[in-house]
């Protein structure tokens, strides 16, 4: 049936329902009925409703890119030396290989969480920092894995300075302003497969928003929307803040940074009670002047 023979019929059918329907007389009527489409002379008719006008789509929305000064930071200490077998790359494959052995174990199951991996410490200055920016940076070298490294020591935030980035909004503003998506906070970096995730906003109710249902389903968003994503947290201190061990509660791998030499047993001892929800815990002992097992974890920073 044409267009025009739709029209006609439509057009009977509102006649009989008792519908006048208005035509303009003259030679050039029917010409212009038939040039006239069909939604447009049903809105003509009284008594129809126009039709709904479709808002045009959002357009997808997109994260901002930075530029990493790569020189700095292998100035730093960080791992983006050409220098794959490096003294610095081996510690962390030794660091990373059994993580993503856990995460591979799990496959990617429902309601596992080993692709959230919180690095932390008993106290400051351990080196919980350095170690989680080289570790994101030494799994982003993987080849099938992907990272998204979240400053979420929201307390003191330190990743964004520490790769010589300005502060900018992030985890805590996605937990606070529901307009938001995490594509407008999420900063691409021009090392490959690394996403950066800013402490955003300080919040003075940031250990209520990290053990909130936003946080959950927020967690559950950025693990789901990339199979091969495993996402890194720089965590605060588990001895001297509430946030840590409310994260803790809500990832599967955590990683325990211990400055050799400085940390007291009974400081490590309560950290590791402070995680006991956790089901996989990792240390890394930091700055250890001597060989430990042939390996020295931390010699660097």
């Amino acid at each position: 049936m044409s267009i025009i023979q739709k029209a006609a019929q439509r057009l009977e059918e509102l006649n009989r329902a008792g519908i006048d329907v208005p035509v303009r007389p003259g030679p050039d009527a029917g010409a212009a009925a038939a040039e006239m489409p069909v939604a447009a002379m049903l809105r003509a008719a009284p008594g129809i409703p126009a039709m709904p006008r479709q808002a045009p789509s959002e357009p997808s929305r997109r994260s901002a890119e930075v530029v990493l000064d790569l020189g700095r930071m292998e100035a730093n200490g960080f791992l983006v030396s050409s220098d794959a077998r490096s003294e610095l790359a081996e510690e962390f494959r030794h660091i990373k290989q059994p993580l993503l052995r856990n995460v591979r174990e799990a496959g990617r199951k429902p309601g596992t969480r080993e692709g959230l991996i919180m690095v932390t410490s008993a106290l400051p200055r351990e080196g919980k920092t350095f170690c989680a920016i080289n570790l994101a940076l030494s799994m982003a070298m993987e080849v099938d894995t992907s990272v998204l490294l979240v400053d979420a020591d929201v307390v003191r935030p330190s990743v964004l300075d520490r790769l010589g980035l300005p502060a900018a909004r992030g985890l805590l503003d996605l937990l606070t302003e529901p307009s938001l998506e995490p594509a407008d906070v999420l900063l691409k970096t021009n090392v490959p497969k690394l996403t950066l995730l800013p402490a955003g906003t300080r919040n003075a109710r940031s250990t209520e928003l990290l053990g909130s249902e936003a946080m959950e389903q927020l967690l559950v968003d950025l693990s789901n929307r990339y199979a091969d994503r495993v996402i890194v947290f720089d965590a605060p201190p588990l001895l001297l803040t509430s946030e840590a061990k409310v994260l803790a509660a809500r990832v599967g791998q955590v990683v325990m940074v211990v400055e050799a030499g400085n940390t007291s047993r009974s400081a490590v001892t309560e950290a590791f009670a402070a995680v006991e929800q956790c089901p996989k815990v990792m240390t890394v002992l930091n700055r250890c002047a001597e060989p430990l097992n042939d390996r020295r974890y931390g010699y660097y920073y």
